[in-house]
């Protein structure tokens, strides 16, 4: 059976690539989509409701009115709450080690109720765990915010989402102002929100005002606490206030690149590294090989970009898993494409590519999941996802398994497909080669930005192998690898394995 488990400054992207990756009209969709889908992603990831951002988000852009702030601050506050997750799937392996259950461990630590505890508890000590997760989300929450397009100020904020008022923080001990005041807005606004929905609004204002003077500054949690139960109300009475937001109007018009959610999802396994863009051109190229219009080979490519966006919601230690799962692992596992669907509520423009990607575990014969439909019920282009996924799945190295070779993977398929598990017409187009250079899949173009060395080294550690592993790969001594991650990371702007694993997918170099 086929798998179905499936830097303080921005980059200066070469020319030749930011030129590629504007020629790609499949890939460019709506910045607030973008922004709202991130959100969507990291509240799975936090073990949070799939609303929690876009709550917290509307209050945070509250807070910063009835504080007086202009126009700008109130629209970095509100983009900060919603990106503020958007770094926890690169450091979801490092959670694992830590916790085992890197889902259930971030949602314990965000319910903890002591000021001391949560994820600033222990970054006093500069040799901390969390020092070093803290390091991570924030340096590929702020280059996300780059890659975005956002402003410097932005990508600050996300560069230091985990700072207290007292200095204790992380990733740098700032203190007082020099913290930017979105950090606190976001920071207040998510603590009401998830206080709220576990201790009641009263417990909830107790434990923020114990909370000030050391995450955020007392005066602003005040603002915070004389309007939380308005805000709450408001919220609960009209749960559409977190949708659209003053951001509309901002952002309208921005577009971004897609491929870059697609690489956030996928950072959240290092062997899934390029998985889903592998799946998103393989896909289109079946759909044209299958004479799909341009909106539905557009349609098919998106929705194979995005649709990993549940994988969030599970816990690595399951995807590690060799072998059979148990049957409370295997439910939350049946459960991705469920959690993919229910993107297709808040992410606008990408609705109904959110749709598609919610099949794409489904099967013909009806073995798939999580609606366990038949061809009849299974969408044409979700059948050329469902085989293109499968395809990418054998042809890639898992931790129980080497990648199968093409043959034997083109073999499997097709068996596969002669089982009725996928569409043997499907399958056919899938593996034909290409009718002509037109048909040939878009591909970054290469840049002398890293050697050829550099990138072998960079391929090994970010499918997430030591540099003792990457050695002895390479036929290198492990000093060796140390000296090409230094200048790996020296010319990629970054200072953690996923911050340039995200920008070197970006780029084309992986």
């Amino acid at each position: 059976m086929t798998e179905a488990r499936a830097g303080t400054a921005a980059l200066d992207f070469p020319p030749s690539c930011l030129q590629a990756m504007k020629s790609m009209d499949d890939s460019a969709v709506a910045l607030l989509d973008v922004i709202r889908s991130l959100a969507f992603v990291g509240d799975l990831a936090m073990g949070q409701p799939t609303d929690h951002s876009p709550r917290a988000a509307w209050m945070a852009g509250q807070l910063a009115r009835e504080a007086g702030a202009d126009h700008a601050t109130c629209t970095r506050a509100t983009v900060v709450a919603l990106l503020r997750w958007s770094g926890c799937t690169a450091n979801a392996p490092e959670f694992a080690q830590l916790f085992g259950d890197d889902v259930s461990g971030r949602k314990a630590l965000l319910a903890i109720q002591s000021p001391n505890s949560g994820f600033r508890s222990g970054t006093r000590n500069k040799g901390s765990a969390f020092l070093s997760l803290s390091r991570i989300h924030c340096e590929v929450s702020g280059d996300i915010a780059a890659q975005l397009g956002l402003d410097d100020e932005t990508q600050f904020a996300l560069h230091h989402l985990f700072e207290s008022h007292d200095g204790t923080g992380a990733p740098d001990g700032l203190r007082g102002n020099q913290v930017p005041v979105a950090v606190y807005m976001a920071s207040l606004a998510g603590d009401l929100e998830i206080f709220n929905r576990l201790y009641g609004v009263e417990q909830a204002c107790r434990l923020i005002g114990e909370r000030a003077d050391v995450l955020y500054p007392r005066d602003l949690a005040n603002v915070l606490l004389a309007h939380a139960q308005e805000w709450l109300s408001a919220l609960d009475q009209d749960p559409t206030l977190s949708g659209p937001c003053s951001l509309d109007a901002t952002l309208a018009g921005r577009t971004t690149s897609l491929e870059i959610l697609a690489h956030v999802i996928d950072l959240k396994l290092p062997w899934m590294t390029g998985y889903s863009r592998d799946v998103a051109q393989l896909a289109r190229r079946a759909a044209r090989q299958l004479g799909l219009d341009e909106a539905g080979q557009k349609r098919v490519y998106r929705a194979a970009l995005i649709h990993g966006m549940g994988r969030a919601s599970v816990p690595n230690m399951v995807w590690d898993t060799p072998g059979r799962l148990a049957e409370s692992a295997w439910e939350r596992v049946r459960l991705v494409p469920y959690w993919t669907g229910r993107a297709a509520r808040q992410i606008g423009s990408l609705a109904g590519e959110a749709e598609v990607a919610s099949y794409a575990y489904e099967r013909p014969d009806g073995s798939g999941y999580f609606r366990e439909v038949k061809e009849v019920s299974i969408p044409f282009e979700a059948r050329i996802l469902a085989a293109a996924a499968a395809l990418a799945s054998l042809r890639a190295a898992r931790p129980w398994r080497e990648a199968y070779t093409e043959h034997a993977a083109n073999d499997m398929l097709k068996a596969e497909a002669a089982a009725g598990r996928y569409d043997v017409e499907i399958v056919r187009a899938l593996l034909d080669k290409p009718r002509s250079s037109g048909a040939r899949l878009q591909a970054m173009p290469s840049t002398g930005l890293l050697t050829e060395r550099e990138r072998e080294v960079l391929r090994c550690i970010s499918l997430g192998a030591s540099n003792k592993q990457a050695a002895q790969k390479l036929s290198i001594s492990p000093s060796t690898v140390r000296t090409h991650i230094e200048s790996v990371f020296r010319k990629l702007e970054c200072s953690t394995r996923a911050a340039a694993t995200l920008k070197a997918t970006q780029l084309g170099l992986l």
